[in-house]
């Protein structure tokens, strides 16, 4: 990973030549796949009859084809990535390119749709290429506070990409007589550009180089899957985007159909729906890095689950009852107020899934072995395939029995929640960090200051003050990692915040005096969280504090160091004192507008301590003079960094 470097904001990040000629490599290759697809299901929609491929299977049969050498050669394309020169794969994936689309060119001149099929293979396999490069290459360039930027740039322009690769493809198609020849000019040159621009990708050297080869794609895929499996959270975050395709391929392949036989739309009609949809992804994926405030924020993917499921069900509402008329332009079809709820659901729909997708992605990328990070993201490819033909099956299977097109998204939505609320069950810290960002954002304003010294990777013990209920989501919400917890056993019969703290594994401990049993486990489970390298929090003051003040810390602690010694990182929640959830005049959760809306509150780390000589009394002095600086002045103000 790149050193770090200071800008403003994503955007700065196309000015960099460890960025940009990448990004408009992607672009590119993204905008010739989609401007070859769809104009080739557009012509066989409205232009060319094809006994053997109805029209309103078109789109369908065309994207299962495209996605098949994902399920393929996915496999071995991951352990290229990892064992060459990420920029030599590049520039050999865009000579493929060109090849490919020089014989696109002979079928678009000919209307010869099963050259053309061929080469949607040709450039699904163009895409097995790249895909775990696309994905290998942003970790290997950018730093940690960059990788949701960088991610939502990516999702940003394959979207745009997407967009003007299929209205141009719609467009050109449809120019009376010379619309093929066109296609197959415009899809030549943009390859040759993409050629160009892959030329100026900086070196990114193998991070496996004396990685075996396997070339047999079925046992190589069966590894990939097991090794990705090895980090459980890594794992079903891939089924999360995988999930994330299914729906994205039901509405992206259906959008020609929906725009004919339900919107009573011509072709530019069903290119209009195409714009509102990679607009409201790249919004979204753009919002990223705004709304994390340049962190990975996981936060983000269940608040877009929510919204891609709310759009999708209300979708099916405002289009299910729309009168038959004859093909509409695109102005007659904007005449219709009806039609603006349609483009409305998938405006908001599609920046929801932009808001979903791009903490995903930077998620895998932080915590994937480096070594093997392109193999992971093969698995993903994989994962993503078999998920997008079954998208494609189920929604040919609905039509095929008489279902509509919005009963098709009606479903999709419906499928949606059901497995948004199983893949956040099955990893709670997606939720938690959902908690602490509506807690952060909507009921205080919540800064963190000094957070690059709670370390990134490795076993650690994070200590602070303990001033509310809340604390520990808190907490949660400013770590760049989760963060197990020791607390007291009665917080965990709290109505909500107690399910909260058991979805956390938090640790529930009892003073020695009331339950030795519980206490010694409590010290045990402690130990097993270091033992694995993650974090351990404790609040070393025991309880609550009565009076805003810091009382003095127990010993628990230098316990837990006496057999694992590990930094100790020291923290001070400022300003939560006198807040709804602190238990002035004697109670908690009381008064909830005690201090009105918005409060500001913050952290600030300190730098860790070594464990050798460490006593509670120091510990207290650090979180003492912490405490002292935010009071000072460090939380009136921006706390960012």
């Amino acid at each position: 990973m790149s050193a770090h470097h200071e800008h403003p904001n994503q955007f700065q990040l196309l000015r960099q030549r460890r960025f940009a000629p990448f990004f408009w490599t992607q672009f590119l290759g993204a905008g010739n796949d989609n401007l070859f697809k769809f104009a080739l299901t557009v012509m066989i929609t409205y232009q060319v009859h094809v006994t053997w491929l109805p029209p309103a299977m078109a789109g369908l049969v065309i994207g299962a084809v495209f996605i098949l050498p994902f399920v393929l050669f996915s496999a071995t394309s991951g352990q290229l990535t990892d064992k060459l020169d990420k920029t030599t794969v590049i520039r050999a994936v865009k000579t493929l390119e060109i090849a490919i689309m020089a014989l696109a060119a002979v079928g678009y001149i000919s209307q010869n749709v099963p050259v053309l099929l061929v080469c949607v293979f040709g450039m699904g396999l163009h895409s097995t290429l790249f895909g775990p490069v696309k994905f290998a290459y942003l970790p290997q360039h950018l730093n940690a506070r960059e990788l949701t930027g960088g991610n939502g740039m990516v999702e940003m322009g394959t979207f745009v990409a997407i967009l003007l690769g299929q209205v141009t493809g719609g467009l050109l198609i449809a120019l009376p007589g010379i619309g093929p020849t066109v296609v197959a000019v415009a899809c030549l040159v943009v390859a040759v550009l993409g050629r160009i621009t892959a030329q100026y990708v900086p070196v990114s050297p193998a991070t496996d180089p004396g990685l075996r080869i396997n070339w047999n794609p079925f046992s190589e895929t069966w590894r990939n899957l097991k090794l990705a499996h090895e980090n459980i959270v890594v794992f079903r975050s891939l089924l999360g985007i995988s999930w994330m395709w299914f729906f994205g391929a039901v509405f992206l392949s259906n959008f020609p159909v929906f725009a004919k036989e339900v919107l009573h739309g011509d072709e530019h009609v069903a290119s209009l729906l195409l714009v509102v949809f990679s607009v409201g992804v790249g919004v979204g994926s753009l919002m990223c890095e705004m709304l994390s405030r340049r962190r990975v924020e996981i936060g983000l993917v269940p608040a877009g689950a929510i919204g891609m499921s709310v759009f999708a069900i209300d979708l099916y509402f405002s289009s299910r009852a729309l009168p038959p008329v004859a093909l509409q332009t695109v102005a007659q079809f904007l005449a219709q107020s009806a039609h603006w709820h349609v483009m409305a659901d998938l405006l908001l729909l599609s920046l929801c899934v932009g808001l979903y997708s791009v903490p995903m992605y930077a998620l895998i990328q932080l915590r994937s072995q480096p070594t093997h990070r392109a193999r992971i993201i093969a698995a993903n490819n994989i994962l993503n395939a078999l998920f997008m033909i079954v998208s494609s099956l189920a929604a040919g299977l609905m039509l095929s029995a008489g279902a509509t097109v919005p009963q098709v998204f009606l479903a999709t939505g419906i499928a949606n929640a059901l497995v948004g609320i199983y893949i956040f069950l099955l990893v709670p810290e997606y939720l938690l960090r959902f908690v602490a960002f509506l807690l952060t954002r909507f009921m205080y304003r919540f800064r963190a200051h000094a957070v690059h010294h709670i370390p990134a990777e490795g076993a650690a013990i994070v200590v602070s003050n303990h001033v509310s209920f809340v604390d520990a989501i808190l907490l949660m919400a400013a770590s760049p990692r989760p963060i197990r917890f020791i607390m007291d056993h009665r917080i965990f019969k709290v109505p909500v915040l107690g399910w909260i703290f058991h979805m956390a594994k938090a640790i529930p401990i009892a003073p020695h005096s009331e339950d030795p049993a519980a206490y010694e486990r409590a010290f045990v489970e402690a130990r097993k969280v270091l033992d694995e390298g993650d974090l351990l929090g404790i609040f070393p003051e025991g309880g609550l504090t009565p009076d805003g003040q810091l009382k003095a810390f127990k010993g628990g602690v230098i316990k837990i160091l006496a057999s694992h010694p590990v930094p100790v990182v020291p923290v001070a929640l400022i300003n939560l004192w006198g807040s709804f959830f602190s238990r002035v005049e004697g109670h908690a959760m009381r008064r909830p507008f005690r201090r009105g809306c918005f409060n500001q509150v913050g952290m600030v780390a300190g730098p860790a301590l070594a464990p050798e000589g460490l006593t509670p009394e120091i510990l207290h002095e650090r979180v003492q003079d912490l405490l002292k600086e935010g009071v000072d002045g460090i939380c009136p103000v921006s706390l960012e960094g």
